[in-house]
């Protein structure tokens, strides 16, 4: 990428861009025609499975204020009490908090590139998947990488965070 590349995306996706390129990341973000505010949304618009869908799901830490970001499969609900256990008391983070914290926008929130580093956590279901997808800092933008790949840009542990898969009946 030489950079004009980089002034046709949204600044957020630049971020995510520049940060992904600076890490040696093989995959750039890549504009979609329709909205991922969803990972229902994502997973359509790029024909893979829902789980393949890594979600950024951001809370809020009530001793200091700070943002806890849990990267979760698309096909799973955060457990709440799970990630309350390994980070401290939770609450819930409206729109302007994520924006502050993170720099992004609610739907196009990327696990990577924050405006303040949050306290993060990788969902081990991911690990399912040879690849996967992730927000690019923008409700258009995504990105592709391996589960191992989202480990080693973020630094972040990974951990049992889900609820238990709710059976098919």
């Amino acid at each position: 990428m030489c950079g004009a590349e980089l002034t046709a995306l949204p600044e957020g996706v630049q971020r995510v861009a520049r940060l992904l390129e600076a890490a040696g990341h093989p995959h750039r973000p890549v504009m979609l025609d329709d909205a991922a505010r969803t990972a229902r949304q994502a997973a359509d618009a790029l024909g893979v499975a829902l789980g393949q869908i890594a979600k950024s799901i951001i809370f809020r830490r009530k001793a200091d204020e700070v943002a806890v970001l849990v990267v979760t499969s698309g096909d799973r609900r955060v457990d709440e009490k799970k990630v309350e256990a390994l980070v401290g008391k939770l609450g819930r983070a409206d729109a302007e908090f994520v924006k502050s914290r993170t720099g992004f926008s609610i739907g196009g929130v990327s696990p990577v590139g924050h405006a303040q580093p949050p306290v993060t956590l990788i969902d081990r279901e991911l690990y399912r998947f040879d690849e996967i997808w992730a927000a690019a800092g923008h409700p258009h933008g995504v990105f592709r990488l391996k589960p191992a790949d989202l480990e080693q840009l973020t630094g972040a542990p990974v951990a049992d965070v889900v609820q238990p898969p709710v059976a098919a009946s």
